[in-house]
């Protein structure tokens, strides 16, 4: 049995999860989940989901099956809102779009792969997030042109040296494979999802016969996006918050210290007034929006004083000498470093520790 919920395997059954919201569990393959909540929206015109899952046959088929519990075809399917530019939640929805010429929304920073991996001290333009949402703030989704997402697809472990100096991690059998699958498929392009509209903090979209609200929560990915519904008191959490586990904290991203805006988000959705009901990506429906927050911030807050006690064991120690510390083996690698990089980072601007770069382009910390 699965230790975490977000580790269970996807359920085959279909469940009203609020008014007019169906939760839909697709099967994914993922380190640390087993699936990923597509929620299906139901109103006069037929309905709209979030997160449609992976690329590839085995996640549309599961999409087909849950559909058609729900008395839906794919036709029906008007809408694909995506929370964030990962493929468990971007994946269906070229599809929904090549079949159904349906809407695709996402944050206008949406962008499936940064063309600056390799300038993490760069500031992006984040918005402004008020603790709540003026009516001056509220606007409908724009209308773009088309818009492609990056396809020029390179596997991690041809993407050359992170920004801490490390290589590559070495790909799996399995992750060849898949690879060699997609490529020879043609969908490792064909999965990138072209944008109809894009919304920003405080914009509206009108779901199940109702508004939700667009909160901008960057720090798991810069683009992520959270929906409010006030009148039910529901709040579709995309990764952001999570059941019982926390979202990967990446330090290869556009935003100088993502861990600070995770903290920042995290205390915005915290402020909302009246959620009764949380739905996660991955996970079970919870209640207590801001007890899961303030929980998942004092996770980290752990995290960082774990790495001064280990600098000071250690002295001055590489990105993976770090990692291998805080992580199980189990965990080791790419994703284990780039976490620790962004709370080491995190430490740094917080005057909290200090780098510098050995003569073998290795980034040295030492925490103050």
């Amino acid at each position: 049995m699965a230790g975490k919920q977000e580790q269970e395997e996807a359920q085959s059954a279909v469940v009203e999860v609020a008014r007019g919201v169906l939760r839909m569990q697709l099967p994914i393959q993922m380190p640390g989940l087993g699936h990923v909540n597509m929620y299906c929206l139901l109103d006069s015109e037929g309905a709209a989901v979030v997160d449609p899952g992976l690329p590839g046959d085995a996640s549309w088929e599961a999409i087909g099956d849950r559909l058609r519990q729900a008395d839906l075809k794919v036709s029906d399917v008007h809408t694909v809102i995506v929370t964030h530019s990962h493929p468990d939640h971007f994946g269906g929805a070229a599809r929904f779009r090549a079949e159904n010429d349906c809407k695709v929304i996402a944050h206008a920073a949406f962008n499936v792969f940064s063309r600056r991996p390799h300038e993490p001290h760069l500031e992006v333009s984040v918005e402004h997030l008020p603790g709540r949402l003026p009516q001056g703030e509220r606007r409908q989704p724009e209308a773009v042109q088309e818009r492609d997402v990056q396809e020029d697809i390179t596997p991690p472990w041809q993407r050359g040296r992170t920004p801490w100096g490390s290589e590559p991690q070495k790909p799996s059998p399995e992750q060849l494979e898949r690879w060699e699958r997609m490529r020879a498929s043609g969908s490792a392009g064909s999965m990138m999802p072209r944008l109809t509209h894009t919304v920003r903090h405080g914009s509206t979209i009108r779901l199940a016969n109702r508004d939700f609200f667009v909160w901008h929560t960057p720090g798991h990915t810069a683009d992520h996006v959270c929906l409010h519904d006030p009148d039910e008191g529901l709040f579709l959490a995309g990764d952001h918050v999570l059941p019982s586990i926390t979202p990967h904290i990446s330090g290869l991203g556009d935003v100088a210290d993502p861990l600070q805006a995770f903290y920042d988000s995290l205390d915005r959705v915290a402020e909302i007034e009246g959620v009764q009901r949380c739905l996660p990506a991955h996970g079970h429906p919870f209640d207590d929006l801001a007890a899961r927050a303030a929980a998942i911030k004092s996770h980290h807050a752990d995290r960082l004083e774990r790495l001064k006690t280990i600098s000071k064991r250690l002295g001055p120690a590489t990105v993976r000498e770090f990692s291998e510390q805080l992580f199980h083996p189990r965990n080791w690698g790419s994703m284990a470093e780039s976490e620790t990089y962004a709370h080491l980072e995190h430490l740094r601007l917080r005057r909290e520790a200090e780098s510098h770069t050995r003569e073998d382009d290795q980034l040295v910390y030492i925490t103050a």
